[in-house]
């Protein structure tokens, strides 16, 4: 399946003016090749996987053009918690009830944060993309010059390699993320789990490989079972200099600082350590975040993010 985006009877160089270097990335493609082969991809694999590659100009438009984030917690929160996703999520929770209660016992990660990412990254299963995941990442590790994105590159040819997926089931983002966790090709190499038994990893169709692949992958960073990531909580007139990632104490502690937890928070010790966020400053919403609240941002390092992941899992499971 050739999902490349080029624009039809229109030269590179005048779809975009980044391109007019187009020629030399036959180029870097030789190299590219030559570094799959010496990484042990089989020549039919390279040859198969890369043929028909040219820079993509969708992909470079999009990856020019990021909107810069201007977003309040409040905005962001209002797309990203919308009354849609929430609706999507509540029918996926139930139906997949016995699903998250077997993920749960293997990895010790509840349905909360694996609901939250879902939800956030595909809105379950939904919007995976649909950018050939070998073309992205090959225009982008061209157009950037980086070896990162190269590297991941031949982790999608090494995926094909091994049989795991055919190139054509390799369908992601605009910058490589594929199926429906939105995993980098080698995360999915290193952390996906065929949870289902049906041999490689589905990431792309099968819910029991997805979501036992996030958990595995929330487990590897040190997911802690007896924690949430994050709770809303009262913090009135508590000093926003005293409040951060970075500013540890235990709930004991925030607790004489006047931060109150609302009715029906988890037990928790009181020496347990959390930080308080302020997301949009004083006056707004505040939240206590804990040792998992890390462990999300592993998946994606953003404090917006990983606030929408547990008000997200939270609300869908009380819906």
């Amino acid at each position: 399946m050739d999902r490349r985006t080029l624009l039809t009877g229109i030269s590179l160089s005048l779809a975009l003016p980044g391109l007019a270097r187009a020629g030399d990335f036959f180029a870097f493609l030789a190299a590219l090749r030559a570094r799959a082969l010496a990484a042990g991809i089989p020549a039919a694999i390279v040859a198969q996987t890369t043929r028909h590659l040219a820079p993509n100009a969708a992909i470079l438009k999009l990856d020019h053009h990021q909107a810069e984030f201007t977003e309040t917690w409040v905005e962001y929160s209002s797309h990203v918690l919308s009354h849609a996703r929430l609706q999507a999520g509540a029918a996926k929770a139930a139906q997949s009830r016995n699903l998250l209660a077997a993920v749960t016992s293997r990895f010790g990660v509840g349905a909360e944060p694996l609901l939250g990412i879902w939800g956030i990254e595909t809105n379950y299963g939904a919007d995976q993309g649909d950018f050939g995941v070998i073309d992205a990442l090959t225009t982008l590790a061209w157009d950037r010059n980086s070896r990162f994105f190269a590297g991941q590159a031949i982790d999608a040819m090494r995926i094909v390699a091994r049989g795991a997926a055919p190139a054509a089931r390799l369908i992601g983002s605009y910058a490589g993320a594929m199926g429906q966790p939105q995993f980098m090709p080698g995360v999915y190499l290193s952390t996906a789990v065929s949870f289902s038994g049906n041999g490689y990893p589905d990431i792309w169709h099968s819910d029991a490989d997805t979501l036992a692949s996030m958990a595995n992958y929330l487990r590897k960073y040190g997911w802690q079972p007896e924690l949430p990531s994050s709770e809303p909580v009262f913090a009135p007139g508590l000093d926003p200099a005293q409040t951060g990632r970075d500013v540890v104490r235990s709930l004991d502690d925030w607790r004489r600082a006047g931060v109150r937890r609302l009715p029906g928070a988890p037990a928790l010790p009181g020496d347990t350590r959390a930080a308080v966020l302020l997301p949009d400053g004083a006056g707004g919403e505040a939240f206590l975040i804990y040792a998992n609240f890390n462990v999300i941002r592993r998946y994606n390092a953003s404090d917006f993010y990983a606030l929408a992941v547990g008000e997200l899992g939270r609300m869908v499971l009380s819906a």
